[in-house]
């Protein structure tokens, strides 16, 4: 396995510094926030480390980008971008679709032929209302991919954390069994799992069982913690905003037993791409929190992926 990080926490950085610090913090690999240039409408979303309409025009652009992964012996584990593409609002959808396509492309041309992102959901309606939309959104999606031999991995993040979210959630990708519904109506071998146990502590799913059931769809691993706050579960109960009661950690700061969930990756035969995300709120304020986050999380998972 090759260990490296979301690239979206090194939102100040330009390109070359943000593959500089993967360079010098010793990572491997490199995931790569491509949102479309512009405000960003929520936390860690919005930055762009590669301009994916550039690589679709200028070749030089490209080969600059490859080339310069290649000075830094880094690799580009996917192109992320996780955007709600079944939003309610039908003119966000359509940017949302297009854009995603485009990074499709973009991964594509640069050979690196993965993509990492959300499925999306209409937050306002059901989840069978949404199976229905995922088969009128979706199937041109997966067809351009699979034209082109890029990987679509969907990262199971439910997007359901504060009342702006609400109630829904704005990612249907969230459970196993919405997970085979999924691929019932997209049945790709170019769809898969972008897979994050974090999501799955606070559902109160098991996060080791669906490596094993899913484990031919598994095709990116993501590295997040989540801890539950007890005392306020107490308080408020499961169906309370998740984020009363929970909150995303550094990898070994929350309630994840890391020994077990890698043990069941290398059980597969798991030898991709695994990349750190950092959402954790107690290493924000300055760079030099957010680089000491991606240090502390690189020393302890190095226990386990060399």
């Amino acid at each position: 396995m090759k260990l490296g990080f979301v690239s979206a926490i090194l939102d100040w950085c330009e390109y070359e510094e943000m593959m500089d610090t993967a360079r010098d913090l010793g990572l491997e690999c490199v995931e790569v926030a491509c949102w479309p240039k512009g405000k960003a409408e929520r936390r860690y979303a919005g930055v762009s480390h590669i301009d994916v309409d550039r690589v679709i025009e200028d070749d030089a652009y490209g080969k600059y980008i490859l080339d310069y992964a290649k000075k830094s012996n880094v690799e580009i584990s996917s192109l992320a971008f996780y955007p709600n593409t079944m939003d309610g609002d039908l003119e966000k959808r359509a940017g949302a679709v297009s854009h995603l396509q485009n990074v499709i492309k973009a991964s594509a041309k640069l050979g690196i032929n993965m993509v990492t992102t959300f499925i999306g959901r209409d937050q306002t309606k059901t989840v069978e209302e949404n199976l229905e939309i995922v088969k009128e959104v979706w199937k041109p999606i997966i067809s351009l991919a699979e034209s082109l031999k890029v990987k679509v991995a969907i990262e199971n993040c439910p997007m359901l954390f504060s009342k702006d979210e609400w109630p829904g959630g704005q990612n249907l990708f969230t459970t196993p069994k919405i997970w085979k519904q999924v691929f019932e109506i997209l049945d790709s071998p170019f769809l898969g799992i972008n897979y994050d146990p974090s999501h799955f502590v606070w559902q109160m799913i098991d996060y080791i069982k669906p490596i094993y059931e899913f484990k031919d769809k598994i095709f990116h691993v993501h590295y997040k913690d989540i801890k539950i706050y007890k005392d306020k579960l107490d308080q408020v109960g499961i169906m309370a905003y998740p984020l009363e009661f929970m909150s995303p950690k550094l990898p070994g700061l929350g309630d994840v037993d890391w020994g077990k969930y890698v043990s069941a990756l290398t059980d597969i035969g798991y030898d991709g791409y695994t990349c750190i995300e950092v959402e954790d709120k107690a290493f924000e304020g300055t760079h030099d929190k957010v680089l000491d986050s991606l240090k502390l999380s690189k020393r302890y998972i190095s226990q386990f992926v060399q």
